[in-house]
């Protein structure tokens, strides 16, 4: 009821995925605090208080986010339609190595690979979907024993099948328009829409003649673009497309706009004081 009432604390930290049965590791604190050495693997963390009355329910946690940062040059992956070779070179000869992969923390695989060579293969990938793989070392190889031995050597996300986008870039606007040049922004495909690595964008205008410019292609970490050379009192629309590996995704066209016929003007102030006798 009360934080004065509290004796201490369970916490219990699982692994996930989690392919032995009572594997979770339970803690008993009677701080507020613990500090938790443990592999880029996913965990499930559940925190409970307790008194002499019993224990309260649980608050759990998930750790840590599913688009952490890559370790790159580790791991490679090797495509063979829908499976995959992985390759590793340790840095040490561990006991084993533990693999984890999926395309969510909601539905990780786990392998425990004895093997010295860093060499094995999966299969039944499903394309244009992004996945996850983390190999962790460990000279213990009982599940229950993770936790405090693995160490991750190395994390790659892959296609197993590129696609191309499904959409292209959302929110296409046009803005300072003079009479040769417009500036165009964009909203960066989602990742659930690009089906495979987004390699970058190109970009194409039409005027009312339907004569299409030469693309303009740019990394995928742009989000605007200066159009230039454009002709003074003509309509034109913008249409822009993303690409991966696998070729580029339909255009997303922006709305209509017109070049002016002159070029911007200052506006003049003639200020004029008259005195009076």
């Amino acid at each position: 009821t009360g934080s004065e009432d509290i004796l201490g604390y369970y916490i219990n930290v699982e692994r996930i995925p989690n392919s032995c049965r009572d594997s979770s590791n339970r803690i008993f604190l009677k701080d507020r605090e613990v500090l938790l050495s443990v592999s880029m693997a996913y965990y499930r963390v559940s925190i409970s208080a307790y008194n002499k009355a019993g224990e309260s329910p649980q608050a759990i946690f998930i750790v840590p986010d599913f688009s952490a940062t890559d370790l790159p040059g580790q791991i490679h992956v090797n495509h063979q339609g829908t499976s995959v070779v992985v390759t590793w070179t340790p840095e040490y000869s561990p006991k084993c190595f533990v693999v984890d992969w999926g395309t969510s923390k909601d539905d990780m695989c786990m392998k425990i690979v004895t093997t010295a060579t860093g060499n094995f293969t999966l299969g039944n990938f499903q394309p244009y979907k992004l996945y996850k793989m983390m190999v962790h070392a460990s000279d213990v190889c009982q599940c229950e024993s993770f936790t405090r031995h693995e160490k991750t050597f190395g994390v790659t996300h892959f296609y197993s099948v590129e696609g191309v986008p499904r959409t292209g870039p959302a929110n296409v606007t046009i803005l300072n328009i003079t009479k040769h040049s417009a500036l165009v922004k964009w909203t960066e495909i989602a990742a659930k829409d690009c089906l495979g690595f987004l390699q970058g964008y190109r970009i194409i205008y039409i005027d009312l003649s339907r004569k299409k410019s030469p693309a303009v292609t740019l990394n995928s970490s742009t989000t605007s673009y200066r159009l230039t050379g454009l002709k003074e009192k003509t309509i034109y629309r913008v249409g822009i497309s993303g690409f991966t590996n696998a070729g580029e995704g339909p255009p997303t066209l922006s709305h209509p706009f017109s070049t002016p016929k002159y070029g911007n003007v200052e506006a003049l102030c003639i200020c004029v004081t008259q005195h009076l006798s």
